[in-house]
């Protein structure tokens, strides 16, 4: 777990984004009671998600503001199979631009990918498009477009794929909790500039509206000696979540979607965008125990974001035994003895303007005028204005999502990645079509050697992450902070 001192300052928060409010722009607003649902369960049968524009409750339910959506809510239904069920989607485009949807963290074949012009044509305002795949893990995922995604994704469109195991644990609830922030202007509207090069070259476009499941966050009421399976998606654009439960004491059983050596906290769970963690959670307390959920990841910011309240008879006479470790996920384990090394340096931002596109052409050539300075370019990345380079990886500022490859390597290779982040600014960094194993952080093992997709790498933090390239394509390698991301901070890393 990074430490503290490590974490993003009130200061260079505040520079994003207005003061925070949970669940609200203008004040906080908490529900009485109950817990907040995630969009509508969709377990069998077509399955079709539908873009368009809608609106949430994301400051109560007397407040409804315009958003874009998967089949009129954010989030989009929750979609539920079972691990090895074949999965059919049919996207149908209402919005007035280009869409794709991305299966973050499912191992898809490359063509279901959803990355556009690498993997699929972008889909056309009034167009359809079908995946098609039998997802191979079991866990928690979830939906979203890579079609300009910094904006797309920041007005709501994503949603939560979960994949469950033949042999689930015993839970008395099995909940989705999608945590978001939103960047609301004094009328309580979405505010504009998305892509502006302020977020960009910083933290990204940080909001100051937090919200679980597109609505305020209500406490979660539990029964006595209750146990409830809480699975944790971060869909921010750019926000990181330090959650910290206090004398709640859950246990952490998946990472990413990955089993984990069931383990308790010892420190707050860092959730960067994109990453998700399954807990358990037993509430082994008497009816009327409260306890506070806090975010305390940002400097001066810290808040509470939820609670978390027994109520009512108790479901058993006392609490249920530690759980047993998930089942695991058929991943090939890599070779280390063998590995192919590679080292990744991740650089820019507002510091190190130097490099080059990864089309070569000079910087000040990606500039768009006009409000916001939208990343427009190929799906909305390599955007530079100013004459300053963005975000680069290995020296290269990516334009668009097709370039060269920084790593081609032949199917079944062990690669192992020694990745430094040379920036001022955390990155969670995410590869595509594959998990890889978490081997180190500056140099020491890490305690799990846990399965990820998108590992938080801290200012100037050296990681070291392991896979077998055994998943055939071009596949994405980039940071999720989604304005890094645009800005330049991606890659393709080939399996032929």
């Amino acid at each position: 777990m990074q430490s503290k001192e490590s974490r993003l300052t009130r200061r260079a928060v505040l520079a994003g984004s207005g003061a925070l409010a949970i669940g609200g722009g203008l004040a906080a607003v908490l529900g009485a009671g109950g817990r907040t649902p995630v969009g509508a369960s969709t377990t069998a049968g077509r399955r079709v998600l539908k873009t368009g524009t809608t609106s949430a409750p994301l400051v109560g339910e007397a407040s409804q503001i315009p958003v874009w959506g998967y089949n009129g809510s954010v989030p989009g239904p929750a979609l539920r199979l079972g691990q090895g069920e074949a999965f059919e989607v049919l996207l149908e485009n209402a919005l007035e631009e280009k869409t794709t949807i991305h299966w973050h963290g499912v191992r898809v074949p490359n063509a279901m990918d959803g990355v556009p012009h690498l993997t699929q044509p972008p889909v056309e305002p009034g167009e359809r498009f079908r995946y098609a795949f039998t997802p191979e893990d079991a866990g928690t995922f979830w939906y979203h477009p890579h079609q300009r995604s910094f904006e797309q994704v920041g007005r709501g469109l994503y949603g939560p794929l979960i994949i469950e195991e033949a042999d689930p644990p015993q839970v008395d609830r099995d909940l989705v909790w999608m945590l978001d922030d939103w960047r609301l202007n004094d009328q309580g509207q979405i505010s504009g500039g998305f892509g502006s090069r302020h977020d960009a070259m910083m933290a990204g476009r940080i909001g100051n509206t937090i919200t679980i499941n597109g609505k305020p966050a209500a406490p979660l009421i539990a029964r006595p000696n209750e146990r409830i399976r809480l699975r944790l998606v971060n869909a921010a654009n750019a926000r990181i979540f330090g959650l910290d439960f206090g004398e709640l004491d859950p246990m952490v059983v998946a990472l990413d979607g990955q089993p984990v050596e069931p383990h308790r906290l010892s420190a707050p769970l860092l959730l960067g965008p994109a990453m998700r963690a399954d807990l358990i959670v037993d509430f082994d307390y008497p009816a009327g125990t409260r306890h506070s959920l806090r975010d305390v990841f940002y400097d001066g910011l810290e808040y509470e974001l939820t609670t978390f309240e027994c109520q009512g008879k108790e479901v058993r006479e006392r609490r249920l035994p530690d759980p047993a470790p998930l089942p695991p996920n058929a991943l090939a384990e890599p070779e280390l003895a063998t590995a192919e090394r590679h080292r990744i340096i991740f650089g820019g931002g507002m510091m190190g303007m130097t490099g080059r596109t990864a089309s070569g052409s000079d910087a000040r050539n990606e500039q768009r005028t006009g409000s916001g300075m939208m990343m427009e370019r190929m799906g909305g990345s390599g955007m530079m204005s100013g004459g300053m380079m963005g975000w680069t990886v290995n020296g290269v500022s990516a334009s668009g999502h097709v370039h060269d490859p920084i790593i081609s390597a032949a199917r079944g290779t062990t690669l192992l990645l020694d990745m430094t982040n040379e920036t001022a600014w955390w990155h969670p960094i995410h590869l595509h079509g594959h998990s890889f194993r978490v081997l180190s952080r500056n140099g020491q093992p890490t305690q799990y050697r846990e399965w990820q997709d998108t590992v938080l790498m801290a200012p100037e933090e050296r990681v070291e992450i392991a896979f077998v390239a055994d998943n055939p394509g071009d596949w994405m390698f980039h940071c999720h902070i989604l304005e890094h991301q645009a800005a330049g901070m991606m890659a393709t890393i080939q399996v032929n």
